[in-house]
């Protein structure tokens, strides 16, 4: 019996890049199970295929294997990695930065360099810029079938040769917290900050309050306002903010009803700062 096997790209679906890869896989055993994680990230922007893989990575079974594949690099000099999890989850993927937030998060427990000149697809032939079937999928479906194991994809990678994404962590201070925007919640704009829930009850921040949320691109200000620190977007009126924890356990930013990234423009990663500040003497305007 075959193990999930799973696949994130930048691909999309509208051309057969996504079924090549799915033909690979059934080529190696016609009884695969295969499910997609997505196919939507934004072309080229391994950031967002990090994220994506610590929201879905956890809460996958033992043996599942990952294939991510967002790869600006391919055809060069940059390796191949297979990593494995703490459970026991494999992620097999150019060695770019996708690893990053998984690796912060404490989840990786060992990385190997995929030995691409021998776990590759016999019929190849001379193109290097399709990775994601010929070496990704391919490589995937065999650990996934147990044709072959972790061990013999290739060489222990030390820890200090994988790449990661400079990412800024957050912080608390008597104030309140501060963090980046992490990644936006596509399908409704709701904005997901790297502040853990467990920083803001130290700072002591609570639901119920009322809070202070500013975010900043590169130090300018973009939006300032006083809101709810509520459960649930259905705390405030249509159309107004709210400050709640999102499925990761981390504070995120909504619109009831309406796009938060959308009405203010906001965009992620580490130039998008987000602060949220104790209301000084009890102060809502």
């Amino acid at each position: 019996m075959a193990e999930a096997l799973v696949l994130q790209s930048d691909f999309g679906v509208s051309d057969g890049a996504v079924s090549a890869m799915y033909g690979v896989a059934h080529s190696i055993n016609p009884e695969i199970r295969i499910f997609d994680l997505t196919h939507d990230i934004p072309p080229f922007h391994i950031w967002e295929a990090s994220y994506r893989l610590l929201q879905t990575v956890p809460y996958w079974t033992e043996q599942t294997v990952f294939v991510s594949v967002v790869d600006p690099g391919v055809g060069s000099s940059r390796k191949s990695v297979v990593a494995r999890t703490h459970a026991n989850q494999y992620i097999i993927t150019p060695d770019n930065g996708t690893l990053t937030h998984l690796w912060q998060a404490g989840y990786i427990a060992e990385v190997r360099q995929l030995d691409d000149r021998r776990h590759r697809l016999p019929r190849m032939g001379e193109s290097y810029t399709f990775h994601g079937r010929d070496i990704f999928a391919f490589t995937g479906a065999r650990l996934s079938s147990h044709v072959i194991t972790f061990e013999e994809v290739g060489p222990v990678l030390p820890a200090s040769d994988i790449v990661l994404l400079d990412r800024t962590l957050a912080s608390s201070s008597d104030t309140g917290v501060t963090g980046i925007v992490e990644i936006l919640d596509v399908r409704f704009g709701n904005v997901w900050t790297n502040i853990p829930v467990a920083l803001v009850r130290q700072a002591g921040l609570d639901i119920g309050s009322h809070v202070k949320v500013t975010i900043s691109y590169r130090e300018r200000i973009v939006y300032e306002q006083t809101l709810l620190f509520g459960h649930s977007f259905a705390d405030v009126p249509v159309g107004s903010g709210v400050v709640y924890i999102n499925s990761l356990d981390q504070i995120a930013l909504a619109l009831n009803q309406g796009s938060f990234a959308h009405a203010f423009e906001v965009g992620i990663g580490n130039d998008w700062s987000v602060n949220v500040q104790h209301i000084k003497g009890g102060d809502r305007t």
